[in-house]
């Protein structure tokens, strides 16, 4: 049913709910509230307090004339009383709100308190006049201003009269009793009208339940599906992989060695290898697939590592190249910025088989590109492919097995729920050699010191990273910008050194050519963006510095700070940051004292939560509206445990579960099932 059938809904109102991502009437009902005013805290207006959020019964006792302002806006003050005093209520831009008030009525007014000039005035504040409907517990939903609280909550109230056509019920009492939770209408009308806070709390930890009890299942769905999936290629372990190891410069880790084997076995199934290979910025993940790939080729079989940037792509091909040194494997790079000619005879060669090893960008997934033997495709930074370039790499082969390998410290909390169609394999230690980088915060006043520590780094023969959290001037952002920066270091604090500039606006050839002058010591100091969090190794940059660093997530703080001491040399990095806050001040300090990045991912889950630290939507699920899990870890482990349950025994097949099962297909399963599996 669409949104726009419903009583008073007309095209602009429709348009105004199609940018809050409501386009039918179940999206409405599905539109939660973003937080709740407690109204129990009703006071006479002269027990109110400065920035307090009250409720308040009181009387109309004067309507003043709406007053113009500049550029075209209006307020609106009206008066109202009880027996203890007097309150000013003051709307602005709303030049209709004084017909909605009659001098002598009574009504209901929630809001936020200000005091000032002898004055008590309580700002845009929700009202109501009809008390027998007045509620303790007053929703808040997100909205814009287009669309006020009052108009979107008609709305949601008609769309809760559709909510038997529109919602099923997808367990039965025996499980609704286990685990303590209501049934889904309940549970959606006690969130729009709960009656009291325990109400609230109940239906909260409901709709959290059926939200990761659904992801659980999809995942745990696809994982089963990629199970029965056969192919092809089992691919037994080379006679020359021995020799192969020992031809590398260095000695494999524990857990390099550890994940390696891991890797191989799975070569040998006849199922598809889906595989997540986690290690912290420099653990050695590129040498790993060096030797996956190495084992695929010995064999006849061809394999794609796609990586998310040409710099990037270039910077493995060249290691891979070197690793590979004089064994008969045939490996080529494809981009972007390949010449037309070399990019046919490399196609060509490709689809006749003479290529074992194809290293590229995106270019990877262009149509005219095929393979004779695909059995290993390698993905590099999953995350910052869409879900649909992943896939379509992996359909250029039948089933082939698939590794990914990620630098983004992910907890293992996290990992299992998001990637819970993947085996995961975790590099916990770092190679021999690799420097621990000392990190400091400082505020802004000690900015010419660390330029001063930064001069006697490049006088040693390294270079400097300085990254900045914009590329140019804001007036509505206090922070410094990467272009603004780069003028000052130039003109001012590094005249006669080698500076230049890399961010998001550059073009793709710009950005690459950019960093290749890094690498190659034409650049003194590169003033960045973010743009550099996942980049080349360059082992002769020793020191950053990082501007605004209270502006970045901890995890990415982490990110930014592995470009450096990727050498010999002893590695630096400063955050500058004048914040105050507590929470701010905590997530610096953890900076300093750790290197290790799962303990930081960890961390900083805990501190701002799932939703913000990583997003849902980009490997192909949808955000959870309630569900964070980090907090809500324990509504977790049952979902995890009933999902678990209901596929092992494969219920979803039965009709009892038939709502819950469609409601799998619905939102996640099919986009899952394709993109995942293929």
């Amino acid at each position: 049913m669409k949104i726009n059938e419903l009583k008073g809904v007309g095209s602009k109102t429709e348009q105004y709910l199609l940018s809050l991502g409501i386009n039918e009437v179940k999206d409405a009902i599905y539109f939660f509230p973003r937080d709740y005013e407690d109204r129990n805290n009703i006071k006479c207006i002269s027990e109110t307090i400065n920035d307090e959020f009250v409720t308040l019964i009181c009387e109309v006792s004067l309507i003043l004339p709406t007053k113009k302002l500049k550029f075209g806006k209006y307020i609106n003050k009206i008066i109202f009383k009880d027996n203890s005093g007097f309150l000013t209520g003051v709307w602005f831009n709303q030049p209709y709100i004084k017909n909605n008030f009659q001098v002598g009525e009574r009504v209901i007014l929630s809001g936020k308190i200000t005091r000032k000039f002898g004055e008590i005035q309580i700002i845009d504040p929700q009202y109501d006049k009809d008390f027998n409907v007045f509620k303790s517990i007053n929703p808040i939903y997100p909205t814009n201003k287009n669309l006020s609280q009052k108009i979107l909550k008609k709305i949601i109230s008609q769309s809760l009269l559709h909510i038997d056509t529109q919602i099923s019920e997808m367990l039965h009492s025996e499980i609704l009793k286990r685990y303590e939770i209501l049934p889904l209408k309940d549970a959606i009308m006690n969130l729009h009208y709960p009656n009291d806070r325990a109400t609230l709390n109940k239906a909260q930890k409901s709709i959290k339940f059926y939200e990761l009890l659904i992801l659980q299942l999809c995942l745990l769905q696809a994982k089963k599906t990629s199970e029965e999936n056969k192919n092809s290629f089992s691919i037994k372990v080379c006679r020359e992989m021995k020799d192969f190891k020992n031809s590398l410069p260095f000695q494999l880790t524990t857990a390099q060695s550890k994940v390696v084997r891991e890797i191989l076995t799975d070569l040998k199934n006849i199922r598809p290898m889906n595989r997540l290979v986690q290690g912290d910025v420099g653990s050695g993940k590129t040498v790993i697939a060096a030797i996956a790939m190495f084992n695929c080729a010995m064999n006849g079989y061809q394999c794609a590592m796609m990586a998310p940037t040409e710099i990037l792509a270039e910077q493995h091909f060249n290691t891979l190249r070197k690793l590979f040194g004089d064994w008969n494997v045939n490996i080529e790079l494809i981009t972007g910025s390949t010449p037309q000619k070399q990019k046919r005879q490399i196609l060509e060669r490709l689809a006749e088989g003479d290529i074992n090893i194809i290293i590229g960008t995106h270019a990877l997934i262009q149509e005219n590109v095929d393979f004779n033997r695909l059995a290993l495709v390698v993905t590099d930074e999953q995350h910052r492919f869409g879900v649909r370039q992943r896939a379509e790499l992996v359909n250029k082969g039948h089933n082939p097995h698939v590794l990914v390998m990620t630098a983004t410290p992910i907890p293992r909390t996290l990992a299992l729920f998001i990637y819970g169609d993947m085996d995961i394999s975790l590099i916990n230690e770092l190679p021999p050699g690799r420097q621990k980088i000392n990190t400091y915060a400082v505020r802004s006043n000690l900015r010419e010191r660390a330029y001063n520590f930064i001069k006697q780094q490049i006088l040693l023969g390294r270079q400097a990273y300085v990254v900045c959290p914009l590329v140019e001037e804001s007036e509505k952002i206090e922070a410094q910008s990467a272009l603004e920066t780069a003028e000052k270091l130039k003109n001012i604090y590094f005249k006669e050194f080698k500076i230049d500039v890399l961010h998001g606006k550059l073009k793709s050839t710009e950005k690459d050519n950019v960093m290749k002058k890094f690498k190659e010591g034409d650049i003194d100091i590169l003033v960045s963006t973010t743009v550099i969090e996942v980049g080349v190794n360059v082992p002769n940059a020793t020191i950053m510095l990082i501007e605004n660093a209270d502006r970045f997530g901890l995890a990415q703080l982490h990110q930014l700070r592995g470009r450096v001491g990727r050498g010999i040399h002893k590695s630096y990095c400063i955050l500058i940051s004048d914040a105050s806050n507590k929470e701010t001040k905590e997530r610096l300090k953890i900076m300093t004292e750790t290197n290790d990045g799962f303990v930081i991912a960890e961390k900083d889950m805990f501190l701002r939560g799932t939703g913000e630290f990583f997003g849902l939507r980009q490997h192909g699920l949808p955000e959870l509206k309630l569900a964070d899990i980090i907090k809500d870890r324990e509504i977790l482990k049952e979902a995890q445990e009933l999902s678990k349950w209901i596929i092992e025994n494969n219920l979803l097949q039965i009709q009892e579960f038939s709502n819950l099962k469609n409601e799998v297909e619905r939102l996640f399963f099919e986009k899952l099932n394709k993109h995942t599996f293929n």
